[in-house]
């Protein structure tokens, strides 16, 4: 950094913005060959204006990575990144696209973790049977994980306490009881995202021989991915590859603050479309995919069709089960 945008970043007033740039430059300057991922979401943009002003040019390999569903105007965000920074971000296909992934195994339902346990149980023949954890281990005896998700398993701790795992299925409520109402008759799986982005990314890194991957991942953003961790920084366990994430500490406002300060511009998934958060288009793990589905559809109809027949199983197995935790639920109230 320059002396004279050091002085433009005190008139910023923001402690977490400042603080960043000066842990960025810090991380930065201990690498050699960086990768960082481009999402084209809102989050990834601020990322790359904050490496503009901080990386030696040359240093930082941009990626993106084409999971073979994704939105017109992601691409075209991407050429107006490279244009507006002077980057050149490598397009990067997937060992296997969504499409594929969901043809060779399956379709996501629900969340990561939900469709990884039904996988795992559908792979070993499950009925799906309401009956005890023994029972079910000497009838399934390779299944032990997935069957203790399905039975809501007790554990002991460190102490010796025996508690309920927070993995259980009972963390999502009445699962159990209507998965055992309307067994699935498609097979469930979670291997789109590690065959889109997982497997491309480690490839990359070792492509690159890369001694850092940075990443938009911003602790504000809730779930499992950010709750897996701590601080901005990880270092590899081995003599492999470092993580950082920039805006790891940006609050909402901070991200705001910087959107205004420095004209950071996002994708007309954001401006045009009126959509929060971009991610994997049309993929059932998102809370509000109807709201989504109706976004894609006006302006994206090619992609919205191409999301319906790629992923409708999960999207009418979803909309049964919510109906059926609704009817539930007022039936409880009642």
């Amino acid at each position: 950094m320059t002396g004279e945008f050091v002085d433009e970043l005190l008139t910023v007033n923001n402690y977490a913005i400042f603080d960043g740039y000066a842990k960025a430059q810090s991380v930065l300057g201990r690498h050699a060959e960086v990768v960082c991922s481009v999402s084209g979401g809102s989050d990834s943009d601020i990322v790359i204006d904050i490496l503009s002003h901080v990386e030696t040019p040359g240093t930082v390999h941009y990626c993106f990575f084409d999971t073979g569903l994704e939105f017109e105007a992601t691409k075209e965000h991407l050429d107006y990144l490279e244009q507006r920074y002077g980057i050149e971000i490598e397009r990067i296909k997937a060992v296997k696209p969504i499409p594929t992934c969901v043809r060779e195994y399956g379709v996501p339902f629900l969340s990561k973790y939900v469709s990884e346990q039904m996988m795992r149980l559908q792979a070993h023949g499950f009925q799906w049977e309401d009956r005890p954890l023994k029972e079910l281990m000497e009838k399934y005896p390779n299944c032990k994980t997935a069957l203790q998700w399905w039975c809501n398993a007790y554990y002991s701790d460190e102490k010796g306490e025996v508690k309920m795992s927070r993995f259980s299925i009972n963390r999502n409520k009445w699962l159990k009881e209507f998965i055992i109402q309307n067994p699935p008759d498609f097979p469930i799986s979670n291997k789109c995202c590690e065959y889109s982005k997982k497997k491309p990314a480690k490839l990359t890194i070792k492509g690159y021989s890369a001694d850092l991957e940075i990443t938009g991942l911003r602790k504000a953003e809730g779930g499992i991915r950010s709750a897996n961790f701590k601080t901005c920084f990880s270092p590899s366990k081995s003599k492999g590859c470092d993580t950082y994430r920039p805006v790891f500490w940006y609050t909402d406002g901070d991200k705001k603050v910087y959107e205004e300060h420095f004209n950071v511009q996002h994708s007309r998934c954001y401006t045009e479309y009126g959509m929060k958060r971009t991610g994997c288009v049309g993929c059932p793990y998102n809370p509000r995919i109807n709201e989504e589905l109706r976004v894609i559809k006006e302006h994206e109809p090619k992609l919205y069709r191409a999301a319906m027949f790629i992923f409708g199983k999960s999207y009418e197995y979803t909309r049964q089960k919510m109906m059926n935790a609704k009817e539930k639920a007022e039936r409880v109230k009642a």
